[in-house]
């Protein structure tokens, strides 16, 4: 048997180690998001339960592995050769999918069907006897429609019994939990604790515990079962809480342990499946010595090897622990979308759509309003009243993420039951989307960017399927059609995609940590920002200008862009002023006052510089007739005062020495007589019909809105100089 082939089984076995790091960061947010985002422990804790969940669940994966062997394709029909390039084609598009937005088991489930099919074409074509309509015998759609009609129940029903579920415990408990939880706590954790053991046996154990006679007889016995374990687990954690003992962090981590135990047993073949399964054909192919043999012995039920399950599971652990702040940064989406409280700057915009969902409900909401009797209506708002009683300053608290382990655990665990193919990560998401609905954490400041997050995070997920398909389906048939050099060129490519993501990831990751760093410090931070704003607006105002006068279409266009995206960070800097004003000192009125003043005027002047740049554009993409040699002049004129202006202001600002400040004023007051001079003259040239219209207008524009701009940036640095003034006398009293 040819070489090549262990080559492939080799690259194989590195991409399904590439695999598990990167699913375990992006999966982690499954078991992990209601334990970061109620804080209800250390991260180190966290993980830990985690780990031990990872480790036991692995030790139960092995029947999993024929979704990858013969899930959705009939392997009876390829050879060896021929599966082969469908598995490298699988592996190959999802180094191409790394980072998207998926869940992992729709991108393998979509992938293999991909390959499939482009190398059931390849078959097809080579036989004349055979026509399209044999596809189907190679392939299993019935699979495929049974995971897209999964997603969509998924989606529906979690979003719709995380609302219900968390609508009644809050009902029950409100934010002020505390005493009514002391004396019924522990039957509602008990329930939920109930829940999660129910998910942890016949989910994440249900293979290891298959052909157990006790666990047989519960399932005989489930609802009297479900009573006791109840009632017992109620008593326990009702013991617990009487030595002061918060049961609520027992059932979070329970729940964290039993999820990841279900995804480690569960997900782990869409990470190392297809590599297990093109090992195992390697073996069948080289025993028989015949890489054309036909690869039916993929059907059979063969347990993998626990020595590779324990050491996949160790690389998730090791990942897991490593990998800290790429999880992070993977929940961040999830926590954005369901923090309690409307504070600050949402991280997805608005869209049609979601305005008109938030119409809508609004408009219900007042009908129903008008039903419910007043003394009602003021009793349930009551019970939605906000109140941080844990003191931990996390984005929600323990009740909901209960609530969300809870309802993800029972709804899987149904799911799996009824033998319905759901995807732990849609079921996890939607209900902790739901219970944040129901917790009235989209207020009306925040509803319409939130609905677009989750519409955005849904329509990712049947992009990423349909590009998982696609991308498959071409870089299979180029395999299979190609030979050796397809081979080579789609190996060295993927290599290459792989070892960029990596290093990207470090930079961005580089970046964001030193951008956490000056955050910590507002001054400075604030500084920097200004500082880095006013030499910007420099060069793209010194740029536009020159531009304009040589009609440069293409760097006006760069200028447009780069003045658009100044604009949009100063904005929403100011978007942000409430979590930044609350990390000043409660007592220091002033510092907070020309704080406001600085971000506002930083606003201003970047909007001015915006309204330049746009205008400029457009006349010039509209071939519109260029300045006059008289307008140019003097513009380039005004260009030079404005940057000796923005010189010094920038020295000023980098130095903290106001002390030429009053020399500013006076440029700045030379510079305003200069422009209404240019005005002045324009207005003769006008009269004396020596001046094209359109070219008077742009000129008057980019006039008004330079006057504009040096006036917002003079504004800029008299405030600048008197917030760090305020903020170093306050500073004297502590």
């Amino acid at each position: 048997m040819s070489e090549i082939y262990t080559v492939i089984v080799v690259i194989l076995g590195i991409l399904a180690v590439s695999g598990l790091f990167v699913g375990v960061t992006n999966d982690a947010v499954n078991f992990l998001s209601s334990a970061l985002g109620s804080k209800a422990a250390s991260l180190k804790v966290i993980l830990a339960v985690a780990s031990v969940g990872i480790l036991i669940g692995v030790a139960t994966s092995s029947g999993m592995m024929e979704v990858a062997r013969s899930g959705m394709f009939n392997p009876g029909l390829f050879t060896f050769h021929e599966v082969m390039m469908l598995y490298l084609g699988v592996m190959f598009a999802n180094v191409i999918l790394l980072g998207l937005p998926t869940s992992t088991t729709v991108s393998l489930i979509f992938c293999l069907l991909g390959s499939a099919v482009a190398v059931s074409i390849f078959k097809i074509s080579n036989d004349p006897g055979v026509g399209l309509g044999a596809l189907g015998d190679y392939i299993n759609t019935s699979r495929a429609m049974g995971v897209v009609s999964a997603i969509l129940l998924s989606v529906v029903i979690a979003f719709t019994c995380g609302t219900i579920v968390m609508y009644v415990s809050r009902l029950i408990f409100s934010f002020r939990y505390t005493l009514l939880f002391r004396r019924f706590g522990a039957l509602w954790c008990g329930a939920s604790l109930t829940a999660v053991i129910y998910f942890a046996v016949f989910k994440g154990l249900k293979s290891l515990l298959a052909d157990n006679a006790f666990v047989a007889t519960i399932d005989e016995h489930l609802p009297l079962a479900v009573l006791v374990c109840w009632l017992a687990c109620s008593l326990l954690l009702f013991i617990i809480q009487r030595f002061k003992i918060n049961i609520l962090r027992i059932t979070i981590l329970s729940g964290v342990f039993a999820l990841a135990l279900a995804f480690a047993g569960n997900d782990l073949v869409n990470f190392i499946g297809v590599p297990v399964a093109s090992f195992d054909a390697y073996n069948v192919a080289r025993a028989a010595g015949d890489t054309s043999i036909l690869m039916g012995a993929l059907n059979e039920n063969v347990p993998a090897n626990m020595t590779i399950l324990l050491a996949a599971g160790v690389i998730m652990i090791c990942t897991l622990w490593t990998s800290k702040n790429d999880i992070l940064r993977v929940t961040k989406t999830e926590l954005s979308l369901s923090t309690q409280g409307d504070e600050g700057q949402e991280q997805y915009g608005s869209s049609f759509f979601s305005r008109t969902i938030v119409r809508a409900a609004i408009n219900i909401n007042a009908g129903v309003e008008r039903v419910i009797p007043p003394r009602l209506l003021q009793a349930i708002s009551r019970r939605f009243e906000f109140e941080d009683v844990e003191h931990s300053g996390a984005p929600y608290d323990m009740i909901r993420a209960t609530v969300n382990l809870t309802t993800s655990a029972l709804l899987i665990a149904l799911a799996t039951s009824l033998k319905l193919p759901l995807s732990t990560t849609y079921v996890c998401f939607m209900v902790a989307m739901g219970s944040s609905l129901a917790d009235r954490a989209w207020g009306r400041e925040s509803a319409v960017y939130r609905i677009s997050g989750v519409m955005t995070v849904v329509a990712g997920w049947f992009v990423t399927a349909l590009g998982g398909f696609l991308i498959s389906l071409a870089v299979g048939l180029a395999l299979i059609y190609g030979g050796m050099v397809t081979f080579v060129i789609v190996t060295v490519l993927c290599g290459w995609m792989l070892l960029r993501n990596r290093f990207a990831k470090r930079s961005k990751d580089a970046g964001e940590e030193t951008a956490a760093e000056s955050r910590g410090d507002i001054i400075v931070d604030l500084r920097d920002e200004v500082c880095r704003t006013m030499e910007s607006a420099t060069r793209i105002y010194d740029r536009t200008l020159i531009a304009v006068t040589k009609e440069n279409r293409k760097e006006l266009r760069n200028m447009v862009k780069e003045a658009n995206d100044l604009f949009y960070q100063s904005r929403e800097r100011k978007y942000t002023l409430l979590p930044t004003l609350k990390k000043l000192q409660s007592g220091d009125v002033n510092t907070a006052h020309y704080y406001v003043q600085v971000v506002d005027y930083l606003n201003e002047m970047t909007k001015a510089l915006m309204h330049i740049t746009r205008p400029a554009f457009e006349h010039i993409d509209n071939n519109h007739e260029g300045l006059s040699k008289e307008q140019a002049r003097n513009l380039m004129s005004i260009n030079d005062d404005v940057e000796s202006i923005y010189r010094r202001i920038n020295c000023m600002l980098r130095d903290g020495d106001f002390s030429e400040i009053e020399t500013v004023l006076t440029m700045r007051d030379q510079l305003f007589e200069s422009i209404a001079e240019a005005i002045k003259s324009e207005l003769a040239r006008i009269n004396e019909e020596k001046s094209n219209t359109k070219a008077s207008m742009l000129y008057f524009t980019i006039l008004t809105e330079t006057k504009n701009m040096v006036l917002q940036s003079r504004n800029l640095l008299k405030s600048q100089q008197y917030f760090l003034k305020h903020r170093n006398e306050a500073k004297k009293w502590f």
